[in-house]
Protein backbone atom coordinates (compact mmCIF):
# COMPACT_ATOMS: atom_id res chain seq x y z
CA UNK A 1 0.00 0.00 0.00
CA UNK A 2 1.41 3.69 -0.78
CA UNK A 3 2.00 5.48 2.48
CA UNK A 4 2.58 9.20 2.69
CA UNK A 5 4.60 10.02 5.70
CA UNK A 6 4.93 14.02 6.22
CA UNK A 7 7.66 15.04 8.49
CA UNK A 8 8.73 18.12 10.04
CA UNK A 9 12.70 18.33 12.01
CA UNK A 10 15.04 20.95 13.45
CA UNK A 11 17.71 19.12 11.06
CA UNK A 12 18.55 20.03 7.87
CA UNK A 13 16.73 18.33 5.49
CA UNK A 14 19.69 16.09 3.58
CA UNK A 15 20.47 14.91 7.25
CA UNK A 16 17.07 13.98 7.65
CA UNK A 17 16.93 12.37 3.88
CA UNK A 18 20.17 10.04 5.12
CA UNK A 19 19.11 8.87 8.44
CA UNK A 20 16.15 8.12 7.37
CA UNK A 21 17.50 6.65 4.07
CA UNK A 22 20.10 4.57 5.80
CA UNK A 23 19.04 3.76 9.34
CA UNK A 24 15.26 3.41 8.96
CA UNK A 25 14.44 2.48 5.35
CA UNK A 26 17.05 0.11 4.11
CA UNK A 27 18.12 -1.36 7.17
CA UNK A 28 15.10 -1.64 9.86
CA UNK A 29 12.12 -1.67 7.01
CA UNK A 30 13.59 -3.27 3.60
CA UNK A 31 11.36 -6.74 4.26
CA UNK A 32 8.50 -4.64 3.47
CA UNK A 33 9.30 -1.22 1.91
CA UNK A 34 10.03 -2.12 -1.45
CA UNK A 35 10.06 1.76 -3.15
CA UNK A 36 10.30 5.13 -1.39
CA UNK A 37 10.59 8.87 -3.21
CA UNK A 38 11.47 12.11 -1.11
CA UNK A 39 10.08 15.30 -1.81
CA UNK A 40 11.84 18.21 -0.19
CA UNK A 41 8.97 20.70 0.68
CA UNK A 42 11.90 23.25 2.52
CA UNK A 43 14.95 22.77 4.55
CA UNK A 44 12.35 21.35 7.52
CA UNK A 45 9.72 19.35 6.11
CA UNK A 46 9.53 16.46 3.79
CA UNK A 47 6.93 14.12 2.20
CA UNK A 48 7.92 10.53 2.05
CA UNK A 49 6.13 8.32 -0.36
CA UNK A 50 6.64 4.27 -0.59
CA UNK A 51 5.21 1.58 -0.58
CA UNK A 52 4.92 -0.85 2.33
CA UNK A 53 3.65 -4.09 1.96
CA UNK A 54 2.85 -4.70 5.69
CA UNK A 55 1.27 -1.74 7.38
CA UNK A 56 1.39 -3.38 11.27
CA UNK A 57 5.58 -3.81 10.94
CA UNK A 58 5.86 -0.52 9.47
CA UNK A 59 4.09 0.60 12.93
CA UNK A 60 5.94 -1.34 15.37
CA UNK A 61 9.27 -0.01 14.17
CA UNK A 62 8.24 3.42 13.92
CA UNK A 63 7.11 2.59 17.74
CA UNK A 64 10.69 1.12 18.30
CA UNK A 65 13.29 1.88 21.50
CA UNK A 66 15.37 3.27 18.63
CA UNK A 67 13.00 5.32 16.59
CA UNK A 68 11.48 6.92 19.40
CA UNK A 69 15.27 7.60 20.68
CA UNK A 70 15.70 8.73 17.07
CA UNK A 71 12.78 11.09 17.06
CA UNK A 72 13.93 12.79 20.30
CA UNK A 73 17.74 13.25 18.33
CA UNK A 74 15.76 15.53 16.05
CA UNK A 75 12.71 16.67 17.25
CA UNK A 76 10.91 15.00 14.32
CA UNK A 77 6.99 14.99 14.22
CA UNK A 78 5.90 12.86 11.96
CA UNK A 79 2.73 12.41 11.02
CA UNK A 80 1.51 9.77 8.54
CA UNK A 81 -1.53 9.37 6.20
CA UNK A 82 -2.36 6.28 4.55
CA UNK A 83 -3.43 6.65 1.05
CA UNK A 84 -5.32 4.40 -1.41
CA UNK A 85 -5.97 7.26 -3.72
CA UNK A 86 -1.86 7.30 -4.40
CA UNK A 87 -1.94 3.09 -5.46
CA UNK A 88 0.08 2.46 -8.61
Amino acid sequence: MNTLIISTFSCTFEEFKNDVTTLFLEEMCNEFVTDYEFVKVNEHKSHLLMNCTDLEKLGAKMESPFAKEWDKKITARIAFILSNLLRK
